[in-house]
């Protein structure tokens, strides 16, 4: 739904940082979370939790009050345009040290691997997936921080001058 929001123009976040965001965030929800249940007594499943659910709880009622009555309040949109500052590090660092935590786990379970020879003569390994992915992160967070950065620094200028 983020997506076709995005698409709509119910939200004003662009749809590749939208569709980056939403792979990273199912990727570690299912694909280490769920998949390697070692992982999950990990400090950094807090640090990862605390960090999404803040974010949510800022945004959704913001996007919430914006739909609904035509503005938010500025504290909601200073909460929505200057926590992200720190909650997205916090977040990405959480979700990339979880993917690494879970290698490990990953090479010795083979889970998610199709190895040849097989009748489709194509083999996956799911650990160098993750790796690719894990790799993904440190062009994939610029682009989003960039983005934010600079849609604050429109929001907050007109919140300013109104």
């Amino acid at each position: 739904m983020e997506i076709v929001h995005s698409l709509v123009g119910l939200v004003k976040s662009p749809v590749s940082a939208t569709i980056l965001q939403l792979i990273g965030r199912i990727f570690v929800a299912w694909g280490v979370l769920w998949s390697f249940p070692e992982t999950r007594p990990h400090i950094l499943v807090t640090s990862l939790t605390l960090a999404w659910s803040i974010a949510e709880v800022i945004r959704y009622p913001y996007y919430g009050m914006k739909e609904t009555f035509g503005f938010a309040h500025f504290w909601l949109l200073w909460l929505r345009y200057n926590m992200f500052l720190v909650l997205y590090p916090i977040g990405m660092l959480s979700e990339v040290g979880l993917i690494y935590v879970t290698m490990p786990y990953m090479r010795a379970s083979n889970k998610y691997c199709l190895q040849m020879p097989n009748k489709w003569n194509f083999s996956f390994n799911y650990h160098y997936a993750s790796v690719l992915l894990m790799g993904i992160y440190f062009p994939g967070f610029p682009h989003l921080y960039r983005y934010m950065l600079l849609r604050r620094k429109v929001v907050l200028s007109k919140a300013k001058s109104a």
